[in-house]
């Protein structure tokens, strides 16, 4: 099981979606990105503003590492089998999602405690099942763990940096 896993996970890193990957990637992100900012605009959860452009590099890296490698690492690129594995992933997939969006209440009630009400929020845990499903879905159907990574990361980093979401120092 264990030898399974590393060369699930191994696969999904070293797979790079062919152009057909890259726009099914295009096509989920977009519309998951769109729906994720109209909930957390419509209900306070995102507000926008101008952005601390001095902080930016430091977001664009620290995001790239925790959250989006370190989350994709485990819900998708160990918990959602490769298009070889699995011809209908929807359990692999729908427990992933499951699984990560419970992640984080979780981590606001052990080492974040800073995050604890915004993570219990309802509106986002449901953006964060949105991008959980996207990124499953992105990973299966590309057989990478990089579409759903840079998902991930994208979305992290506008939350952060334009969105009003907080600062690593805010959440500890």
């Amino acid at each position: 099981m264990l030898a399974r896993l590393a060369n699930r996970l191994r696969d999904s890193f070293v797979t790079l979606p062919d152009r057909g990957g890259w726009l099914f990637t295009a096509a989920i992100g977009f519309p998951t990105l769109a729906a994720m900012a109209a909930i957390g605009l419509t209900t306070g959860l995102y507000t926008l503003g101008a952005g601390d452009l001095a902080a930016l590099p430091l977001t664009l890296l620290t995001v790239f590492f925790v959250p989006a490698i370190g989350e994709e690492v485990v819900f998708r690129g160990l918990m959602v089998p490769g298009r070889n594995e699995a011809a209908r992933p929807i359990i692999a997939i729908a427990l992933s999602t499951l699984l990560y969006v419970l992640w984080h209440p979780l981590e606001g009630f052990t080492f974040l405690p800073g995050a604890r009400a915004l993570f219990a929020r309802p509106d986002f845990l449901m953006v964060t099942g949105l991008l959980g499903l996207a990124c499953a879905v992105t990973r299966w159907r590309t057989g990478s763990i990089w579409p759903a990574v840079l998902l991930h990361w994208a979305a992290v980093v506008v939350w952060k940096t334009w969105l009003g979401g907080p600062a690593l120092d805010d959440l500890g």
